[in-house]
């Protein structure tokens, strides 16, 4: 019988048969917050995607009457949330997004603070990770750093 081994008669019913794997840390890299993208993709055809990706989500999401009435506020809470997680998800410096984004370094900066403002908001919360989830599976990053 095949489950004999799993089940035998000697082990215990509330013991499972196969154990866990014990998780394993990952390395820590030696030069701190560099972009872990493909290298043939560039910095600011990530950010486009990235940016695109938002959008969508806010337009799958997001409240209708509110898209439709002001559709200037959206695009800019939607170019804000794209480089928060370009700058936390993908560790992309706030220079670089600035470039990729046609705005300034400090206008990413103010981009993060005001998305992390709005993560006391529990639904702009569970977005937003749902989001930075999204990123670091489509752009398959090793490292993924937990928002607490």
């Amino acid at each position: 019988m095949p489950f004999e081994r799993y089940f035998g008669p000697s082990a215990p019913l509330s013991a499972p048969p196969f154990s866990a794997p014990v998780p394993v840390p990952a390395p820590v890299d030696a030069i701190a917050r560099q972009p872990r993208l493909p290298a043939s993709l560039p910095l600011r055809t990530a950010c486009r995607i990235v940016r695109q990706m938002v959008c969508e989500l806010v337009q799958l999401f997001g409240d209708r009457v509110m898209l439709r009435r002001d559709r200037r506020r959206v695009s800019c809470h939607v170019r804000q949330i794209a480089m928060y997680v370009c700058h936390v998800a993908l560790s992309i410096p706030m220079s670089d997004i600035g470039e990729a984004f046609g705005r300034d370094r400090t206008t990413v900066g103010h981009a993060c603070h005001v998305v992390e403002d709005r993560r006391d908001d529990l639904a702009f919360d569970e977005f937003v990770a749902a989001v930075e989830r999204i990123v670091t599976a489509v752009f398959g990053v090793s490292e993924v750093t937990v928002h607490d």
